[in-house]
């Protein structure tokens, strides 16, 4: 049967060089973005390096839920024409945002970094129990560590700083990914988390050059934390893509799920505060409230 993978934000950096290990390894692979150029480009690439599986583009802006609902139905169709189950989703997307930004009402960090990949995963799911064994992957990031806690509002009290929101936008994907992997275990659906560490990516390009993404108390120490980030974004994208290809297909993963890949493509210790069931109940809540399987 063939191995099947959707990777979304797959054109450029992480997800790329995901999409592109994914093919080395034999799987037919459809990259998820915004930009046709760039999607013909790694459709291109991918094709040209991979083995004999097409490769396909297919266009969503992942920042807006009603075009995750239509990408999700396509996916959907697609594998139930072919009769092909979704072996591997790797939910690759991620943004920071410098100034705070709405997008559909709701804080845009949090609507891209864990509404939209939840979203997906949810209205792929029949997807992908169809067929199993099959493998979800969230990217995760080491910005959970300074994530503001508690999920009982999408916006936290307190200032707008994107640093720190992305990294609790994260935060509440890793929990959803947690509590996913216990909601599935024994379906044959394994997921897991991945971490690629630090890469220099669109998303770091410049970003992470402004202090005001991190609250006051951290721009004291901006001199240092600044030289700490240039080091660890300045790595390739291709080293960064490494525990998620790893989550994908490593087989001395397989029967296990709820495991958080670091960014050396082993197993690591997930944050304790993301796997609390009350924080795991609270973005459950917040999740099915900001983004419902089918339009409001």
């Amino acid at each position: 049967m063939k191995r099947t993978a959707v990777v979304t934000a797959g054109t450029a950096g992480i997800g790329l060089e995901t999409a592109l290990g994914l093919a080395a390894a034999g799987f037919s692979v459809t990259v998820v973005g915004r930009d046709a150029e760039r999607g013909a480009r790694a459709v291109d690439r991918i094709n040209a390096t991979g083995p004999a599986r097409p490769s396909r583009f297919l266009s969503a802006d992942l920042a807006s839920l009603d075009d995750v609902r239509t990408l999700a139905g396509r996916i959907s169709a697609d594998h139930a024409a072919s009769g092909q189950p979704l072996t591997v989703l790797v939910n690759n997307v991620g943004a920071m945002f410098p100034e705070r930004r709405d997008l559909g009402g709701v804080e845009a960090s949090f609507v891209v970094n864990h509404l939209s990949p939840y979203l997906l995963t949810e209205l792929l799911l029949p997807t992908l129990t169809a067929g199993p064994p099959s493998r979800i992957v969230n990217v995760t990031s080491g910005a959970v560590g300074v994530a503001k806690r508690g999920f009982d509002a999408v916006e936290p009290p307190g200032g707008y700083y994107g640093f720190h929101w992305y990294g609790r936008a994260k935060l509440a994907n890793l929990t959803y990914t947690l509590d996913l992997a216990a909601r599935l275990d024994g379906t044959g659906v394994s997921v897991f988390a991945a971490d690629p560490g630090g890469a220099a990516t669109d998303m770091t390009d410049g970003t992470l050059t402004d202090p005001k993404i991190v609250s006051p108390a951290l721009r004291l120490l901006w001199p240092l934390v600044r030289r700490r980030f240039a080091r660890s974004t300045s790595g390739p994208a291709s080293v960064a893509a490494r525990p998620s290809i790893a989550a994908a297909t490593d087989e001395t993963l397989t029967g296990r799920t709820g495991v958080v890949i670091g960014p050396r493509a082993r197993p690591v210790a997930p944050l304790r505060h993301a796997a609390d069931p009350r924080a795991a109940e609270a973005v459950r809540r917040l999740s099915e409230r900001h983004a419902p399987l089918t339009p409001p």
